[in-house]
């Protein structure tokens, strides 16, 4: 976004979604687009945009079948939106839905477009599976004969093997790692201890049950298939039961991460409303929040830096930008893909060594008060859709803003292939 003092202030209006599910429970039979639809009409519902026609909707998906090519577009016309409401679908991994806000933010920013919609959803129940593709050319070949002898003969070359699904994975091309091996390098560069992880995420837990019993979610996570409350939550979670789980992408006595301080596999959708003051002013929409800075960077996890890291770089980089410091907010909301990468990334602020050979600065970013941490449950609580994240974050930043009267909020995301997306939010 611009921050010349010309360009329009983008205006955070608040946020809906649905509760996150575990994958193959709530959801199990819920498309991308279900999802979706649902949110939007959610949003329309609650900001009472009824035919009315908005600038752009950006949407996106991380897994998505070819069919749906044009989600954005497709979940516009159910959602109660004029259908001369235009979509557009983007993916940047788990960045997904804070790289739809900030194009959105830009438009407005730049007069392009006064109001529109950010947001993203991903189901893992619902994934694409690919056959290999000695059979996809088979069918290929198949469907492109002209004759019955030209559609048959591609089939005398099948084998059974070929009817073997490719399911989709969450390994890195480059590395062969996959994200958890990836950030158990992490833990062990950083030297993040198993205790350390269990902690988080049990504070991450407690305080995601807490802010649904002190109303915080209310009209803010719509009730969706019958399920009103992120389904990953435990309530009665002990430090104990954390301890007593057992590694999983370092199986050895030096791993340390477990099912229990990594994000679950889920499905979900989040969106956010975004807008000039002077539409929000002329529809009577309150204001919850703006969104003044961002900043994406990417790194070299393949020979240099671990693959989650980014978001250190991204924060250095947007804070010398926005001149203030790392501890000049009141609320930072770190994505938790891992507890070990959130605690890696605090880390890295902390060490003069790393903030001048990786960051070009003078000195350490120093600490950050972690009471002011994901202070209603991070991610691995709440769960991870991966393309539905940045908006939940978004509109609880908002929310927590909205309920101070004032102040300023750090938004951090990691995201596959090495790269970080951040964003500051005031009131």
């Amino acid at each position: 976004m611009l921050n010349d003092g010309k360009s329009n202030r983008v205006a955070v209006i608040g946020g809906s979604r649905i509760p996150f599910c575990r994958a193959n429970t709530g959801y199990k039979d819920s498309s991308n687009q279900e999802m979706m639809t649902a949110t939007m009409k959610a949003m329309v519902e609650k900001f009472h945009l009824h035919n009315k026609i908005l600038g752009d909707v950006a949407l996106g998906a991380v897994i998505k079948h070819s069919s749906d090519w044009n989600l954005s577009r497709e979940c516009i016309i159910d959602s109660g939106l004029s259908i001369n409401t235009p979509g557009v679908d983007m993916q940047r991994a788990c960045g997904t839905s804070l790289e739809t806000t900030l194009n959105i933010a830009n438009k407005i920013a730049l007069g392009q477009i006064d109001a529109g919609i950010a947001g993203g959803v991903d189901s893992i129940s619902d994934a694409p599976i690919v056959y290999n593709d000695s059979f996809r050319k088979i069918l290929l070949a198949s469907a492109h004969g002209k004759t019955i002898q030209e559609k048959i003969k591609p089939w005398l070359g099948m084998k059974l093997r070929f009817l073997k699904p490719k399911l989709p994975g969450v390994k890195e091309p480059r590395t062969g790692l996959s994200m958890g091996e990836s950030t158990e390098i992490i833990a062990k560069t950083y030297n993040i201890s198993r205790e350390s992880q269990d902690q988080l995420a049990l504070e991450s837990h407690e305080k995601a049950a807490k802010a649904y019993d002190e109303g915080f979610y209310d009209n803010l996570v719509h009730p969706f298939k019958g399920v009103s409350e992120d389904n990953i939550i435990r309530r009665n979670i002990a430090i104990d039961k954390l301890k007593a789980l057992k590694t999983v992408f370092d199986k050895s006595e030096q791993g340390t991460m477990t099912p229990g301080n990594s994000t679950s596999l889920t499905d979900g959708a989040a969106a956010v409303l975004l807008s000039s003051e002077e539409w929000a002013h002329q529809n009577n929409l309150q204001i919850e929040a703006y969104l003044s800075h961002c900043e994406i960077a990417a790194i070299d996890y393949i020979n240099d830096e671990g693959l989650l890291m980014a978001p250190a770089y991204a924060v250095s980089s947007m804070l010398k930008k926005a001149n203030l410091d790392l501890q000049d907010f009141d609320f930072y909301e770190i994505h938790e893909a891992f507890a070990a990468q959130t605690l890696a990334t605090i880390k890295a602020w902390e060490s003069e060594d790393f903030c001048r050979s990786k960051l070009n600065r003078d000195d350490s970013m120093g600490s950050i008060d972690k009471s002011k941490l994901n202070i209603k449950g991070g991610s691995l609580a709440i769960g991870h859709p991966f393309a539905a994240t940045g908006a939940r974050i978004i509109a609880t930043m908002a929310r927590l803003l909205n309920n101070k009267g004032s102040g300023r909020g750090l938004i951090s995301i990691c995201t596959a292939g090495g790269m970080g997306i951040t964003a500051i939010m005031e009131k």
